[in-house]
C-alpha cells in the first residue's frame, strides 16, 4: 500500500506538479493572466484533444450508455444530497448554491484528463473523453440550471452547450467514426499537435488558477459549517456516491478506475465563476477549490493506488 502510493505520486503526481508550480509561481512573480489561456484551452486545445481522441478511441456503445446513466444519476443525487445537507445544517441561501457549485463541478479537464493519461494510459482517455462530453452538456444545462435556478431559464442553460467547441468536435468524431472517412494527413498532424499541448497548458492554468484563488480567499469571510461540509461533500460524499452508482450499474475494469477517479477530483476552479456570476457564495467556493485540490494531492494517490 506504501509502496504503491509512493511510486504513484512518482510516476503520475511530480509529473503532473511541475506545470502546476510553473504557473503559480508565474502567477506569483509575473501576473500571469489566464483568461487568455483559459480560452485557448477551452477552444482550441481542448476539442482538438477531444476530437483526436473520439476517432481513435477504443470504446463501445456499451461504455458510452453507461457513462451517460451515471453522470446523470449522479450530478442528480449530489444535487438532492447538497440541499438536504444545506438545509441540516441551517446555511444561507448563498451558501447553499455555493455548496451545490463544490458539490457537483469537478475539476475533470484540467486536472482529470492529464491525470488519467498518466494513471490509466491511452486506453483510460479514450474512456474519460466520453465521460468528460457527456460532464460539459450536463453541467451547462442540468448543473447550471439546479445550481442557479433563480437567475437561469432551462432555454438559456441549453442554448450555452452549443456554444462550446468541444460538443462539435466530438459530433465530428463521431460522424467521421460512422462514415469510416479520414482527414488529410497533414490535418490530423495539426490536430495532434494541438492535442498534445493541452496536458501541459492545461496544468500551467490551473496552478496560476490555485493561486489567485488562494491570494482571494479570506477563512475569516467563511461559514465554518459551509467550508467543512463541502470539503466533506466533495472529497469524502462524492466518491462513495460514485462508487455505489458504478457498482450499481455492475461496472468494472478500466471504465470503473476511470469514473471513479474522475468523480473523485477536486472542485472545479470555473466554479468560482458561476458562484461570482449568481452570487452563490464565491468566498466559500473559493476556499473550497483550494483545499479540495491541494487534499487531492494525497487523496487521489491513495485511491489510484487502492484501484
Amino acid at each position: 500500500m506504501i509502496s504503491s502510493f509512493f511510486m504513484t505520486l512518482y510516476s503520475v503526481f511530480l509529473p503532473i506538479s511541475l506545470p502546476v508550480i510553473a504557473g503559480g509561481l508565474l502567477k506569483r512573480f509575473k501576473g500571469l493572466e489566464t483568461k487568455t489561456l483559459s480560452a485557448l484551452s477551452l477552444y482550441v486545445m481542448s476539442p482538438a484533444l477531444i476530437f483526436e481522441t473520439l476517432e481513435k478511441a477504443t470504446v463501445t456503445s456499451g461504455d458510452v450508455a453507461v457513462t451517460v446513466a451515471f453522470c446523470i444519476m449522479n450530478v442528480i443525487i449530489l444535487w438532492l444530497l447538497s440541499t438536504c445537507v444545506s438545509k441540516m445544517l441551517g446555511l444561507s441561501q448563498p451558501e447553499r448554491s455555493g455548496l451545490g457549485l463544490t458539490t457537483m463541478f469537478t475539476n475533470s479537464v484540467n486536472y482529470g484528463l492529464p491525470l488519467v493519461l498518466l494513471a490509466f494510459g491511452q486506453a483510460g482517455l479514450d474512456k474519460a473523453s466520453v465521460y468528460v462530453i457527456v460532464q460539459i452538456i450536463i453541467i451547462n444545462t442540468l448543473g447550471v440550471y439546479l445550481a442557479a435556478r433563480s437567475h437561469f431559464s432551462a432555454a438559456k442553460a441549453v442554448k450555452s452547450v452549443f456554444t462550446l467547441p468541444s460538443v462539435y468536435a466530438a459530433l465530428l468524431a463521431v460522424l467521421i467514426r460512422m462514415t469510416d472517412a479520414a482527414l488529410p494527413e497533414g490535418l490530423e498532424t495539426g490536430i495532434g499537435m494541438l492535442s498534445a499541448a493541452y496536458a501541459p497548458l492545461a496544468l500551467v492554468i490551473l496552478g496560476a488558477q490555485m493561486m489567485g484563488v488562494r491570494d482571494g480567499s479570506e477563512i475569516s469571510m467563511v461559514s465554518r459549517r459551509g467550508f467543512w461540509s463541502g470539503m466533506a461533500m466533495r472529497m469524502v460524499i462524492a466518491p462513495l456516491v460514485a462508487w455505489g452508482i458504478l457498482a450499481a450499474l455492475s461496472v468494472e475494469g478500466t471504465l470503473f478506475e476511470v469514473i471513479l477517479v474522475l468523480s473523485a477530483m477536486p472542485a472545479a476552479v470555473n466554479a468560482v465563476i458561476l458562484a461570482e456570476q449568481y452570487d452563490a457564495a464565491p468566498r466559500l467556493v473559493s476556499m473550497c477549490i483550494l483545499w479540495t485540490t491541494l487534499a487531492s494531492f494525497i487523496f487521489l494517490p491513495v485511491l489510484i493506488g487502492v484501484l
